[in-house]
């Protein structure tokens, strides 16, 4: 509160809409961007993908989605100097627990969905649902709900002047009913999962009466999302998958999606493989995590090197060895701590019409390592300095 009042309460001469869940914040928060942008309204975004005033953008450092409370209230006051009207962020559930949200008012309030997540941190699955819970017991104005979600009624009896629904089929706004209206969803990014992510915006856009065609017409342009399911075509003939997927559930929806793509085949051998690069991170962090991924990536993938990611403070061949245990004793794996390493090995195998997909650090451009020490990190252009 006192941040706030430092910067003169900045977010009660903006309408925040804070998205919440856990997947899909921040595609979710960049397609409401994009949607509010191109419809003329300035705004200002915040979240996993980087920092934006109007046309101004640059990265989230921070190694943390929503910034502390006086960093967030200085960002806040910075928008509303320069004139935005909309603030889009991501709300982590971590953030809502340690109060980063005082002092800013919520306008309208974005349920995405909810799986096993930050267990280690909350205590239970039911603490972590909780911390998700406070930020539509905060927000009066707008609640934007996924009717599709297991956990949509648990989100959906707290007061609001207006309730938004959206899902495939049910809801205010749905698949089904834009084929109808001729506002038909053809996104050109990857996954069925963002389908869910575009709904989601279009129901915000709803909410504020904006241009349904033009809002559609918006996300059916976007090409790429940094670091989200991004595609890197290689000179051999392969592609490059970059993602963020750090959950058992996203890191399945990746595999399963790029299995079924058109060129990949579930043959083992000789063509179609999907190479698979992961890590976990350290830190104490959902070390519940690590076997699940271990097994999934035995599921799916021909070729799986597993390497660091954010290690922090832990040892980080004790991270391999724990995903590792997912693993049968009859599969195989190539563990190589040097992460570039690991990425130059995933290349130099892939054939054409390979996949190697690249999971844990998307569009993050640090790695946290001992000591509280962050060093420069890019996947994005590790994978181009290779390539070349």
């Amino acid at each position: 509160m006192l941040g706030a009042a430092i910067y003169g309460f900045p977010s009660q001469a903006m309408r925040v809409i804070a998205v919440t869940g856990t997947k899909g914040k921040s595609t979710t928060v960049y397609m409401i961007s994009k949607i509010f942008e191109e419809q003329g309204l300035s705004v200002a975004a915040v979240g996993s993908l980087g920092f934006k005033i109007k046309e101004r953008t640059w990265p989230n450092t921070l190694k943390m989605t929503l910034p502390g409370r006086l960093k967030l209230q200085k960002f806040l006051y910075q928008a509303k100097k320069a004139g935005c009207r909309y603030v889009v962020l991501e709300a982590t559930s971590e953030g809502i627990v340690q109060n980063r949200l005082a002092g800013v008012k919520i306008d309208c309030a974005v349920f995405t969905n909810l799986h096993r997540e930050h267990l280690e941190s909350h205590g239970s699955f039911e603490n972590y649902m909780a911390a998700k819970q406070k930020l539509f017991l905060k927000t009066g104005n707008i609640h934007v709900l996924n009717i599709d979600d297991p956990y949509f009624e648990k989100f959906a009896n707290f007061t609001a002047q207006h309730k938004v629904t959206y899902g495939k089929k049910w809801g205010m706004i749905t698949s089904e009913k834009l084929k109808t209206k001729n506002e038909k969803l053809n996104l050109k990014l990857l996954g069925d999962f963002n389908e869910y992510n575009a709904l989601a915006a279009l129901a915000v856009a709803h909410a504020y009466n904006l241009d349904m065609n033009k809002a559609v017409a918006s996300l059916n342009s976007i090409k790429s999302i940094p670091g989200r399911m991004e595609i890197i075509h290689a000179p051999k003939g392969f592609n490059v998958i970059i993602d963020y997927a750090h959950t058992p559930d996203s890191l399945e929806l990746v595999y399963k999606t790029l299995r079924n793509q058109p060129h990949i085949s579930v043959e083992v051998e000789p063509r179609n493989k999907l190479i698979c690069v992961l890590g976990a991170a350290g830190g104490g962090r959902d070390k519940w995590k690590r076997p699940e991924f271990g097994k999934i990536a035995a599921k799916y993938c021909n070729e799986v090197i597993l390497t660091n990611e954010d290690p922090y403070d832990e040892n980080p061949e004790a991270i391999l060895e724990q995903i590792a245990s997912g693993f049968s004793q009859t599969e195989n794996y190539t563990k190589i701590l040097d992460r570039k390493e690991a990425i130059r090995k995933a290349l130099v195998l892939a054939q054409v019409d390979d996949i190697v997909v690249i999971t844990g650090k998307g569009s993050e451009n640090l790695m946290a390592v001992a000591g509280g020490k962050k060093i420069s990190w890019s996947d994005k252009e590790i994978v181009l300095e290779l390539l070349s």
